[in-house]
């Protein structure tokens, strides 16, 4: 019986779960730890996803026999002249829509309530109980359009905060930047010869997984959010940029992101001319089409291998555990985990193939 797989299966499962137990029983040695690694996570995460995205860079400068350091500060050279561009030039216009949009919030609620008491008072196959709550909506539509604001404007207070606690994000960058390929020898060398090339093996893995998610995601993002810009213009849909940003914010989110990024568009369109609700979705379309068919194979390929669905209920989960953070890194998280457990049931299964093949 002990050998088993449903046995050690078991076996495994009861030891994680008495590991959880003890754990949550002794919560007070690991709470300081906990605390510690959460006041690091955050710049050790956005240096990382900085790591990812300015390495490619780093060595392009290399390539013409700059040597690392100076490439590095070439690299922040580089990143500080992104920020000042986008605070210069694109911050200020999609400032000034934002406030034009808000400022415009209460025409709208005064048209949406004009639009259902017109299409209530020339309805008679309403049932009472939607009527009552089409009311109670509809009287407290500007409360409800308030709070949404209040939350939005909310989050941006913390985004700034956040912002601001990020001073430790290009210290971090810098040394993994100039350090970076260190860690796998550092961490390999106090292994036998066999376990260090399996470990340097599942480290590659996660590493390219990471780079495909890191880059592929934010390329495509940045791609779809001009995509949408271009297409708004044509259009003619008012405040082009924000809606177009609030696109490319949305879409790093893996499938999901772009239908939430199309409500705000719909919304100011229907309000516009309800022509424009066909033209935003046309527009959302074709972006759409162009960013699956031909921006996300050649750039992001199938390294991730990850089903809609899978993806979908993982980034609910998160969602429902650590809000919108917990949405932005669930499918780098589980895809790094299904990395792990991929590689270690391939090193067994092999093991276990070696092992039965030294008996034959």
């Amino acid at each position: 019986m002990f050998e088993k797989k449903w046995f050690q299966t078991l076996v495994f499962f009861i030891l994680v779960f008495l590991l959880i137990l003890l754990i949550s029983a002794t919560n007070f040695i690991f709470d300081p730890v906990f605390k510690y690694v959460g006041a690091v996570a955050i710049p050790i995460i956005g240096a990382g996803i900085l790591y990812y995205l300015t390495r490619p860079l780093m060595y392009f400068f290399m390539k013409f026999k700059i040597n690392r350091s100076f490439s590095i500060l070439l690299v922040f050279i580089v990143l500080i002249l992104i920020g000042f561009f986008i605070t210069m030039y694109i911050v200020p216009i999609a400032q000034r829509q934002f406030t034009n949009l808000v400022n415009n919030i209460p025409k709208m609620v005064d048209w949406a309530q004009d639009l259902i008491t017109y299409w209530q008072a020339n309805q008679t196959m309403i049932p009472q109980e939607v009527d009552k709550a089409i009311n109670n909506f509809t009287d407290n539509l500007q409360t409800h359009i308030e709070n949404v604001l209040n939350y939005i404007f909310g989050f941006i207070g913390q985004l700034i905060s956040f912002i601001f606690a990020l001073v430790l994000i290009p210290f971090f960058l810098f040394f993994m930047l100039k350090d970076g390929e260190k860690l796998v020898p550092f961490v390999t060398k106090i292994f036998s010869k066999k376990k260090a090339a399996n470990i340097r093996s599942l480290l590659s893995k996660i590493d390219l997984v990471l780079t495909s998610f890191i880059q592929g995601q934010l390329i495509v993002s940045f791609s779809v959010g001009v995509l949408l810009f271009i297409g708004y213009l044509l259009i003619g849909l008012d405040y082009s940029l924000t809606l177009a940003l609030f696109g490319m914010i949305m879409n790093v989110i893996p499938f999901i992101g772009p239908f939430l990024s199309v409500i705000p568009a719909l919304i100011v369109g229907a309000f516009q001319d309800p022509m424009m609700i066909v033209w935003v979705s046309l527009v959302m379309i074709i972006a759409q089409q162009i960013e699956s068919n031909f921006i996300s194979p050649n750039v992001m390929g199938r390294v991730l291998a990850l089903h809609p669905l899978t993806v979908i209920t993982v980034i609910l989960a998160a969602g429902s555990i650590a809000g919108f953070l917990g949405i932005l890194f669930a499918v780098p998280f589980y895809a790094t985990v299904k990395t792990i457990v991929v590689h270690f049931y391939e090193t067994y299964a092999d093991s276990k193939k070696d092992k039965e093949d030294a008996l034959i």
